[in-house]
């Protein structure tokens, strides 16, 4: 290299160049002869050899003290993250930390276990279907009759049916209409003997989605709170107010049943907070993943009552942010009750959810256990508190709060919050400050520093490219999800990717930038940068009002404290074993931590990248992730980079690694799915015979056809279908019909956005014996100039409405939902409809502003009915395509019609 071509960092630190900050010691003569290498001198001329100075002097015998080596470094990181990685799997595991007593008092798995198994033993129960109507809603009564038998006489019940029938609009997926008619609703309110004014209410639901069981969705928590129910009412202790036990019976028809209680019934108006129980998975820990809004004195009560906690303000702030496509009945009572509360979520194995294989036998009993012993404690908690009479005073702020492994949780205001970060940044700045401001390192620290800050961001980005590259390249290949069935896979494949880019980019600055640096004086260099980093980060966090920031936090303290102690060790003596053991002690909370959020967030994300749509590469997203966390668990080792005296076979290895992974997920030997019945990881398919009817403005019927509407909820398509299934193609390709809403399908929900692609297979036509009347009931001249259209619709209990109106024409108003309209994604309207077992006709209206008459009408509509019950969901050809399906594949299938008018 010529030395003109060097730089101010390397002319800095030649041979005999001494550190006037006094990090580099001048050699002892009884030391071990320091290591020498080429350099060229500032003339050009070749020099054979130079010496390295070792970063201390006083305790180290010798090169292999002063300097890291790479051996013992790669084995010591090893084991410290196989450490932290078993304590993490410990605690996620760990669901109870003793076992069901079944004493008096004491909630019972045992109980519970048997209501869950009859429960789904009834089969799927959709809304509207005698399964959910008249078998669930018959057992309920039964045992909570059975409940209160049994009661003491300190507690009263009351039980009431409730059939309520109404309509709202919800931002949820792109913005829609939901209208439900006669659903049903079983309410049981336990108070003490001379009744209250304030409650608390515990939600579930028992309905579940076509075709599943629905063992965690939701049954297991209806079964939690009927177990809940008889402990309460048995016990000799009273209660200071009412506790309501709310099991709905149409939340999977996109949150009905609690806004018909909570917007209906006449007991909603006592409720002063809520506890709502879900799924986004099937058993394993319950996490509170939203709180409030504010009213920081409930999370305060989880705190102090909850046995067996679980919770993350992380969790609340990513499910809030929107980047889940999924919702709970805690947002009904949130808006339309303005009542603060507490969600929770089962979420391990996220594969199963939504499908046949979520079933009662799939839940271990301990899971029960502990979600009981919580629910109950907290009920308990706040059936007695004086909080909740006036729990509108506590309404102040929101709350820091986290679980530390599942022992206990942590909680604080959020004001109280931004105070430790504020104090925090202000530590880290004084400590950066003296270094970046005192003359005597200015000249050469400040640019050592800033130039190290630029290498870092390029190592980041570098990386983040390299694995998004990889990642788009899988996905042009046709080889996206192989990671899915083995998450390792993607850990091997982008993890390391990154990790070994991050190394590279480290390693070409410690040869051809820092040549000259002594290892000890660029190790507490990379170690500040780090520091800078995390507290910029504190810094953006903290000012956006993130109760998240506290993780930034953590993340400048520990290892800004640990600094401090080593320092004076390190300086005296270098990277010894003694400063490594201390060193990674230091970080051990940060990367606990860090480890179990990331875990449990790779817990949930995984499986809902396998049901995510077509239309987002899962690759890169899980690239991005893995990319990301990469960064933030590496920010604190690049040091070790700089200490180390070759990272050559640790990059290489990682190198190897990530090609080998990357080699055979191109080959396709990592299969996405898995039909394991002991851990099944399936494809979801939806599957619709319908038949579609075109109508003009005359009322001709202008287009008539039929077939199987084949939806895949991954980004793999049909893909993996075509070799099993022939027929099944890119040939068969859905047409989307341009003048029609939504491409003229029937959409269940308004999810076209997410799912592009889909097919149409030929087939017969369906006639259902219950076929949906649709009519035009009267069209007439308001007196704003608006045309007003009357519609009447009856048919099975689930529909769906669009509309689309056409140039010159806007939809100025209608009769449901708030009577403003809601356009859903792409500006079509979305109206979801259902209905219970016995219903009147739905009747409702539209107006339409005219600007400018058009020939071809001013608004088109369509109704779309979805049989998803009894014999009118089935159909022979339907039935032995549903049978093609190869074992790994979960095949939801309905029947349904499509009916478009012109008006």
């Amino acid at each position: 290299m010529e030395w003109g071509s060097e730089s101010a960092a390397v002319r800095r630190h030649r041979v005999g160049g001494e550190r006037r900050d006094g990090l580099v010691a001048a050699p002892q003569p009884d030391r071990e002869a320091p290591e020498l290498e080429p350099l060229v001198d500032a003339c050009g001329r070749s020099t054979r050899n130079r010496k390295r100075i070792a970063a201390g002097s006083g305790g180290a015998s010798g090169a292999a003290w002063t300097r890291l080596s790479e051996a013992r470094a790669a084995l010591g990181l090893a084991l410290y993250l196989l450490a932290l990685r078993t304590l993490v799997q410990l605690s996620l595991q760990q669901l109870v930390l003793r076992g069901a007593t079944g004493h008096r008092g004491e909630f019972d798995a045992r109980q519970a276990r048997d209501y869950l198994e009859h429960i789904t033993s009834i089969g799927p129960r959709t809304t509207g279907s005698p399964e959910n109507e008249i078998l669930t809603v018959h057992y309920l009564l039964e045992q909570i009759k059975l409940i209160e038998s049994q009661s003491n006489s300190f507690h009263k019940i009351s039980v009431d049916v409730q059939r309520p029938t109404g309509s709202f609009s919800i931002d949820f997926l792109g913005g829609f209409t939901s209208c439900y008619d006669n659903i049903t609703n079983i309410v049981v309110k336990l108070e003490p003997r001379d009744g209250a004014q304030h409650a608390v209410l515990a939600n579930c639901h028992f309905d579940s989605v076509a075709n599943s069981p629905g063992a965690s969705d939701d049954a297991v928590s209806c079964s939690v709170m009927l177990e809940v129910l008889r402990v309460l009412s048995t016990s000799s202790e009273a209660l200071h107010h009412a506790v309501i036990f709310l099991f709905n019976g149409a939340e999977e028809n996109v949150l009905q049943a609690s806004h018909g209680f909570i917007t209906q019934h006449p007991w909603a108006s006592l409720i002063r907070a809520f506890i709502n129980l879900e799924a986004a998975g099937v058993g394993g820990k319950e996490l509170v993943f939203q709180t409030g809004p504010e009213n920081p004195w409930l999370v305060q009560a989880y705190v102090s009552a909850a046995k067996h906690p679980f919770a993350s303000v992380v969790a609340q702030e990513v499910f809030q942010s929107g980047i889940i496509p999924s919702d709970t009945d805690f947002r009904i009572y949130r808006d339309f009750g303005n009542i603060p509360g507490i969600d929770l979520a089962f979420i391990e194995n996220g594969y199963i959810y939504h499908t046949k294989y979520d079933t009662a036998d799939r839940i271990r009993t301990d899971s029960i256990q502990r979600a009981g012993d919580n629910i109950l404690a907290v009920l308990k908690y706040l059936a007695t508190s004086d909080m909740l009479v006036s729990s509108s005073k506590y309404r102040h702020g929101n709350m820091v709060f986290f679980d530390v492994l599942g022992l206990f949780v942590i909680a604080y205001p959020s004001r109280v919050g931004s105070i430790i970060n504020c104090m925090v940044v202000m530590a880290a700045v004084l400590y950066l400050g003296k270094k970046l401001l005192q003359p005597r390192h200015k000249t050469n620290y400040v640019k050592d520093f800033f130039c190290g800050l630029g290498i870092t961001l390029i190592s980041w980005f570098t990386s983040l490219v390299t694995v998004l590259i990889i990642a788009v390249f899988i996905s042009l290949i046709g080889q996206s999800l192989s990671w899915y069935n083995h998450f390792y896979v993607s850990v091997c494949l982008y993890g390391t990717a990154a990790a070994a880019k991050i190394i590279f980019i480290h390693t070409l600055a410690k040869r051809f930038y820092y040549v000259n640096a002594s290892d000890q004086y660029l190790g507490e260099v990379f170690f500040d940068i780090a520091l800078f980093v995390h507290c910029g980060s504190l810094i953006a966090l903290t000012y956006q009002g993130l109760c998240s920031a506290f993780i930034s936090a953590v993340w400048v303290a520990f290892p800004l404290l640990t600094k401090l102690c080593v320092d004076k060790d390190f300086k005296q003596h270098g990277a010894r074993g003694k400063f490594i053991a201390f060193y990674l002690l230091g970080m051990f909370i940060p990367y606990l931590y860090s480890l179990y959020l990331i875990w449990a967030v790779f817990e949930m994300f995984t499986p809902i990248l396998g049901r995510s749509g077509s239309e987002i590469p899962p690759d890169v997203v899980l690239a991005s992730i893995l990319a990301g966390c990469t960064m933030i668990l590496s920010s604190y080792f690049i040091n070790f980079i700089y200490l180390a005296k070759s990272t050559k076979k640790t990059m290489l290895t990682l190198t190897l690694v990530c090609t080998v992974t990357f080699s055979l997920v191109c080959s396709g030997t990592f299969f996405p799915y898995s039909s394991n019945p002991a851990s099944p990881k399936p494809k979801r398919v939806f599957l619709q015979h319908m038949t579609r009817t075109f109508h003009d403005l005359d009322g001709k019927v202008v287009k008539r056809d039929s077939g199987i509407w084949i939806n895949g909820f991954d980004y793999t398509g049909m893909s993996h279908i075509t070799p099993h299934i022939p027929e099944i193609n890119d040939t068969i390709r859905a047409h989307c019909e341009e003048n029609a809403p939504l491409c003229g399908f029937p959409w269940y929900l308004p999810v076209h956005f997410l799912i592009r692609k889909n097919w149409y297979l030929p087939a017969s036509e369906v006639s259902p014996r219950e076929p949906v009347h649709f009519k035009l009931v009267s069209k007439e001249q308001t007196h704003w100039d608006s045309i007003r259209l009357t519609f009447e619709a009856s048919g099975p209990s689930h529909m769906s409405f669009y509309v689309r109106t056409h140039k010159g024409s806007t939809l100025s108003q209608w009769s449901l939902g708030s009577g403003t309209p809601v356009t859903s994604k792409g500006g079509d309207y979305f109206v979801f409809y259902s209905h219970g077992l016995q219903a009147s006709a739905w009747q409702f209206w539209i107006e339409v502003q005219v600007l400018e008459e058009q020939p071809e009408g001013i608004v088109t509509v369509a109704i779309a009915a979805h049989y998803l019950s009894g014999e009118n969901k089935r159909s022979s050809q339907l039935d032995a395509l549903k049978e093609k399906f190869p074992d790994w594949t979960f095949p939801s299938a309905w029947v349904c019609t499509y009916s478009l008018y012109v008006f």
